[in-house]
């Protein structure tokens, strides 16, 4: 097998669960948004935080909904630069559920203590995440420049 046959196979085409997971992601992402929209415009009057709240789920699903496009229309190999800006998407998801546990807790004097650890999971969880597509990103772009592609 030469360099070049070993680098196609490291940057072959997503596989098929791989296609089904971005997919999910995309169709989710615009599920997501297109409910929360819909209920944000049949409420005739919300509270200002609500309003920042739902536009931020939208925002949220129509980021996913952007990565999964985005991804299943890419010719070229990714070098696992999908998972790391799927990292990034979750990661900023993670953050945005972070402040606003905060704000709610610092406007009402509180929230469950079961509330903040669960934020402090996902943040865990998120940059762990991140972390390694980080990483497997630099182990495949290592790999491919030792090839000599």
């Amino acid at each position: 097998m030469n360099a070049d046959e070993l680098i196609s196979r490291l940057s072959g085409p997503l596989s098929l669960r791989r296609r089904v997971v971005t997919t999910v992601a995309l169709l989710g992402g615009l599920l997501g948004a297109a409910f929360v929209g819909l209920l944000w415009l049949t409420e005739p009057v919300l509270p200002v935080r609500t309003q920042l709240a739902f536009g931020a789920l939208v925002l949220v699903g129509l980021g996913w909904a952007g990565y999964g496009a985005w991804v299943l229309t890419r010719r070229t190999p990714l070098f696992a630069l999908d998972r790391v800006i799927a990292g990034w998407l979750a990661l900023a998801a993670t953050g945005l559920l972070a402040g606003l546990t905060v704000l709610v807790a610092a406007t009402r004097g509180g929230v469950h203590a079961a509330a903040y650890a669960m934020v402090v999971v996902l943040v865990l969880v998120a940059v762990g995440n991140l972390v390694r597509a980080r990483a497997l990103r630099a182990a495949l772009l290592r790999r491919k420049r030792e090839l000599g592609g």
